[in-house]
């Protein structure tokens, strides 16, 4: 055994089925060992989108993705991957490969010091330097990604240490279950004394509240308390559907629908808040008491400092508030009145006819072809605030967004992880026409996986959401505009079936078929901004005007 089959055996042993990446020569012992292993190699176009995959595989399970490159150009590849995962909070491990450490015969040929590098990126970043230290590396590399706050770790294995014979077999550490500690009764019974006196309570479900893990504790929360709840954009689907206490999620940081919830609680119970997000709301000298229920104590930022905190393991702190509280909340429900009027706001014009479509009708049109489970992954452009405001979860992770990193080029690839994890299940990309073409080269891969996935790109030829920006602060409208492909041809040349939207009610039965017909399935629809991004400009530059946030 050398080290590359250590390290194989080391991934096993933690359970890896897959690992995505495009290797190089300095992998190639690590390859020939993966061939012989149990572990499926997924070749990608770019090690972008293998960082991308491996993140989304750690967000929708809670076990670290694994994605692999080479050395120097291809381990820069995996930088956006690594920020997307750190910020996201996706646990992740990246395997990345280096000239020997003993002996460099291309001298400091395509050398670049890939763990200073990743290390403001990442938990852990770390040079194997014998294949001796592999097993408990690989262990501590799982155990860093994985445990509150996850993230992504880098493990860099030199050339010669993965050819480099193993003496005698190290012993494999075996993983083992983690539980974290519960909070204790003091900061529950002053949590508890701060909910029994709101006149107005409201709990927000943010980013940590979409843990896998999390789903069922949540839901049995919020119905025993019978406190309506709102989300930010990455805790869409915290809890299960059903309850009657969704108020809506928040997409911009003040004055939008649910703002007006927002705005009158005395109280917000701010469960798994996250502030790499872009802020639900905005914190000032007056405003509600804010309780933060975490893994991990809250960070303190100029517009969230809360007045309280539990800090512990959510599932079980939740349980036990929940104990001191149920059915001694008279004013439990106090905003739930708001809610038909702000899903009535929501709901507006989702349902108008007109071509091209408005994004409000494509988030309906959209929801009408995806069952409960099924999943949609968004790119990042304009369109993202219409999903996270107008599309409705009631499973949780059912809608992948990103609202930390908010990078382009992620929507396809994380469609194609959730479409590997669940074949049995509808999975939709949503992505720009700019967002899409970053990564478009991995609809080869999406074919050669032979997956089932269907590829829905919103054309309008710019940089829409920079655009939108451009107006609010007054500028001209310049810089942002661009040509495509014709995307039905582009599809055809990959070997995968596009269709065109032609007219306004065109868009759903376009999507079930292109569902019903299974495989790659590309749809491209024309989408019309302009009366949403007026609207918004106007309701931006009164913000502006009278001192509030320009979000």
């Amino acid at each position: 055994m050398n080290g590359a089959e250590l390290l194989v055996s080391a991934l096993e042993n933690e359970g890896v089925d897959r690992i995505f990446g495009v290797p190089g020569e300095e992998n190639l012992d690590l390859v020939e060992a993966l061939r012989q292993s149990s572990i499926e190699l997924v070749l990608t176009r770019h090690e972008q989108a293998a960082a991308f995959m491996a993140a989304t595989h750690g967000r929708l399970t809670g076990q670290p993705g694994v994605c692999l490159s080479t050395l120097g150009p291809g381990a820069l590849n995996l930088t956006t991957g690594a920020a997307y995962a750190l910020l996201g909070a996706m646990p992740m491990v990246m395997i990345t490969g280096q000239k020997g450490i003993l002996s460099r015969k291309q001298a400091r040929f395509q050398i670049v010091d890939m763990v200073a590098t990743m290390t403001p990126l990442t938990k852990m970043a770390r040079q194997i330097v014998s294949p001796a230290t592999i097993p408990t590396a690989v262990r501590e590399a799982f155990r860093v990604a994985q445990q509150e706050r996850p993230g992504p770790v880098l493990l860099e294995l030199p050339e010669d240490i993965a050819a480099d014979p193993v003496a005698a077999t190290p012993l494999l550490v075996p993983p083992h279950p983690i539980d974290p500690p519960v909070a204790p009764p003091e900061a529950l019974d002053r949590a508890a004394e701060l909910i029994l006196k709101a006149e107005r309570p409201l709990v927000m479900l943010g980013a940590a509240a979409s843990r896998p893990r999390l789903t069922e504790a949540l839901s049995d929360f919020v119905k025993r308390l019978q406190i309506p709840f709102f989300n930010t954009q990455m805790g869409k689907g915290s809890v299960s559907g059903g309850s009657g206490l969704y108020l809506g999620t928040a997409a911009l940081s003040e004055r939008d629908h649910v703002h007006r919830a927002i705005d009158r609680a005395d109280l917000i119970v701010a469960i798994g808040h996250d502030t790499v997000e872009k802020p639900p709301f905005l914190m000032g000298p007056k405003g509600p008491t804010v309780l933060h229920v975490g893994y991990l104590p809250a960070t303190v930022e100029e517009v969230f400092f809360p007045h309280a905190e539990v800090v512990g393991d959510v599932g079980p702190s939740l349980g036990l508030l929940a104990d001191r509280l149920e059915g001694q909340l008279p004013n439990a429900g106090a905003l739930l009145g708001l809610r038909e009027e702000i899903l009535a706001r929501i709901a507006d014009r989702a349902e108008e006819s007109r071509y091209p479509p408005t994004p409000q009708r494509i988030v309906h049109d959209v929801r009408k072809a995806m069952p409960e489970d099924g999943i949609v992954c968004l790119d990042n452009g304009m369109y993202k605030i219409w999903f996270a405001r107008n599309y409705r979860t009631r499973v949780a992770n059912t809608l992948l967004l990103d609202n930390a990193l908010a990078t382009m080029g992620a929507g396809l690839p994380s469609a194609m992880m959730a479409a590997l994890l669940y074949p049995e299940r509808r999975v939709l990309a949503v992505c720009g026409d700019g967002g899409f073409m970053m990564n478009s080269q991995e609809l080869e891969t999406a074919a050669r996986l032979k997956l089932n996935l269907v590829v829905l790109i919103l054309q309008d030829n710019a940089y829409g959401m920079i655009r939108w920006k451009q107006a609010v602060d007054g500028y001209s409208d310049f810089g942002l505009t661009f040509g495509n492909p014709d995307f039905v041809a582009y599809a055809k040349a990959y070997g995968v079936k596009g269709s065109r939207v032609e007219g306004p009610d065109d868009l759903a039965p376009t999507l079930e078929a292109a569902f019903a017909d299974g495989g790659i399935q590309l749809v491209t629809v024309p989408v019309d901004y302009s009366e949403n991004m007026r609207v918004l400009v106007e309701e931006l530059r009164t913000q502006a005007q009278s001192g509030g946030s320009n979000d």
